[in-house]
């Protein structure tokens, strides 16, 4: 659901009072911390993602080579995050250290208000970015606009991270379905579905699944042009254009045929995940960070993932960015921890646990459908087919795009009123900017 603005603000002032009781004790003193006994440290990852089990070997890590230094972990939510961050980085309760979403929105805001560290220096003296593809820096790079693609260093992944299709194999086989690799074959299969009564995609409508199925269907009529105007602002966007057009027609009409449920537009993405876990749906589309829980959860049948059929450009990037606030009373001390998150003890544990590691050995990478993870991701990436994300390019922009989608969902908003709406704050962003 989307929450209300009086649900966000009391969410705000209670994690105002949280932070004011964590914040305590001496966290260092100097510019750069080099006394800190205390590192605070956020992330939203779930303790059995990949991520999670390969951060949890990190902390354990640092704290071996740092005797004498508390870690402070704090597990936070997406969306806690995501609605708060500016609000908790400007304050004297800032962590030292924090897992944040990359693109304009999120670290290119909070990079051109000043509350993030130029991590320029510190990545070229440890060799982060000699780890990172040129199209894995790209989110890690902000100009004074806050725009990626160049500029200074603001943060630093360890994983990447792309959308893909997740599908039951039983179900695939007990309703005689193939695996297809056209969009025509994918909706021939999801037709399958519904004429034996089973609802084809596992949908969260009220956060980010929903919007990135519409823009994977945009990616289908797109091309690398396409998305440098829209994400890099390197041309005007006609947001009626081809690309939009069959993203949002084509969207509604899934639901007309009944391949996305109506009910899904209230549906969040832990239980449009859960869902998919219990065998309920015969297909969800999301990202790679799903991939080591599934493999760790789900238990009842056999399942396995295929790229959007007919796409040479999907939804992804790098992961998302350790970042460092300009608050941080620990900042040497972030530093290191951002450089044992890169070691390959840490990298391999990643991919053997179903993430995509930047920095890995590949042939310690011994489970054949992490390889499978892996392989695909590389694919994607030296074709150049990394699409970023739809709520990336301006600030507020993800609540648009939920709100936005949500409409097709619930037959609110005709297609072409969806792209009206959405389309209004992206152009009032360019005309922020004086672009």
């Amino acid at each position: 659901m989307v929450r209300s603005r009086s649900i966000l603000a009391a969410g705000a002032l209670l994690l105002a009072a949280s932070l004011g009781l964590t914040a305590c004790g001496d966290s260092g003193s100097g510019d750069e911390g080099a006394d800190a006994k205390t590192l605070t440290l956020w992330h939203y990852e779930g303790p059995t993602s990949a991520m999670g089990v390969a951060w949890a070997k990190a902390i354990e890590l640092f704290k071996a080579s740092h005797p004498g230094v508390e870690v402070k972990f704090e597990g936070k939510g997406f969306e806690q995050i995501q609605q708060n961050a500016g609000m908790i980085l400007n304050s004297d309760s800032a962590p030292d250290i924090l897992e944040y979403n990359k693109g304009n929105a999120t670290a290119g805001l909070l990079s051109k208000q000043g509350l993030l560290t130029d991590l320029t220096e510190e990545s070229e003296k440890r060799g982060w970015d000699k780890k990172l593809s040129p199209s894995l820096q790209t989110t890690t790079k902000y100009d004074g606009d806050g725009i990626m693609g160049s500029g200074k260093t603001f943060g630093v992944p360890n994983y990447g991270e792309y959308v893909m299709v997740y599908y039951n194999k039983d179900l695939f086989t007990k309703h005689k379905v193939a695996v297809p690799t056209t969009l025509a074959e994918f909706e021939s299969a999801m037709d399958t579905f519904v004429k034996a009564g089973v609802t084809p995609l596992s949908v969260g409508g009220a956060e980010y699944p929903a919007q990135q199925i519409f823009y994977e269907l945009a990616l289908a009529k797109a091309d690398r042009a396409f998305v440098d105007d829209y994400q890099l602002y390197k041309n005007k966007v006609n947001f009626q254009g081809p690309e939009l057009t069959f993203g949002a027609q084509t969207f509604a009409d899934w639901v007309k045929k009944g391949y996305i449920a109506k009910n899904s537009a209230g549906i969040k993405a832990e239980d449009m995940g859960v869902a998919f876990t219990q065998g309920k749906f015969p297909i969800m589309i999301s990202g790679s960070w799903w991939y080591g829980r599934f493999a760790s959860e789900i238990k009842n049948f056999p399942w396995g993932t295929f790229l959007f059929p007919g796409n040479t450009l999907h939804p992804g990037s790098s992961g998302n960015l350790w970042v460092v606030p300009t608050k941080s009373k620990a900042k040497k001390l972030a530093y290191d921890f951002i450089d044992i998150t890169m070691r390959p003890e840490v990298q391999n544990l990643l991919g053997n646990n179903g993430g995509v590691p930047v920095a890995a050995d590949a042939a310690a990478i011994t489970d054949p459908k992490n390889k499978e993870l892996i392989d695909n991701f590389a694919k994607i990436s030296s074709s150049d087919g990394l699409a970023f994300y739809p709520d990336w390019p301006a600030p507020g922009y993800y609540d648009v795009m939920v709100g936005g989608v949500q409409g097709l969902i619930n037959g609110s908003k005709t297609p072409q009123q969806m792209l009206d709406e959405v389309a209004k704050p992206y152009q009032d962003n360019l005309t922020d900017l004086g672009r």
